[in-house]
């Protein structure tokens, strides 16, 4: 049984522009993060969990020619806050007393899980929809080549 080739897969879907997913990435992930602080003084499960839900979705919704951006972009988020955090407030990801580059590279190692699994979630989002269009592609050009010849 053959899919339909009219019928669009989540994989086929993303039709954003790569500046409109690092705008909605960086604003999604800035408002977690102040969400986050209104909590507890310190970034934790909170941002962990939305930083990794964040990463696959803004790899399911942008458009094929901008994937890499996003292949790009979920550590470089994740390094943008911890700098902002680090300047103005170092105690909620690292001891209150680091400097800046100590506690960027102390929130960093502190949420390394969390960027690894959003980041190998984002990543391989992004080689399963090139499959998935490489292969819907090569299915169209079968079909138009049956086509051509049968007629």
């Amino acid at each position: 049984m053959t899919p339909d080739m009219s019928q669009r897969t989540i994989w086929e879907e993303g039709r954003e522009s790569g500046r409109h997913v690092v705008a909605l990435g960086s604003a999604t992930s800035l408002t977690v993060t102040f969400v986050d602080l209104l909590i507890d003084d310190q970034i934790g499960l909170l941002f962990d969990l939305t930083f990794v839900a964040i990463a696959l979705t803004l790899a399911l919704i942008v458009r094929p020619s901008d994937f890499f951006v996003v292949g790009v972009l979920p550590p470089l988020i994740m390094l943008g806050i911890f700098i902002l955090l680090a300047a103005t407030q170092p105690g909620s990801i690292a001891d209150a007393e680091d400097g800046f580059v100590q506690a960027v590279v102390s929130g960093l190692g502190h949420h390394a899980i969390s960027l690894f699994i959003g980041y190998a979630l984002c990543l391989g989002c992004l080689v399963m929809r090139r499959r998935v269009l490489r292969q819907r592609s090569e299915t169209r050009d079968e079909v138009e080549r049956e086509r051509a010849l049968a007629s």
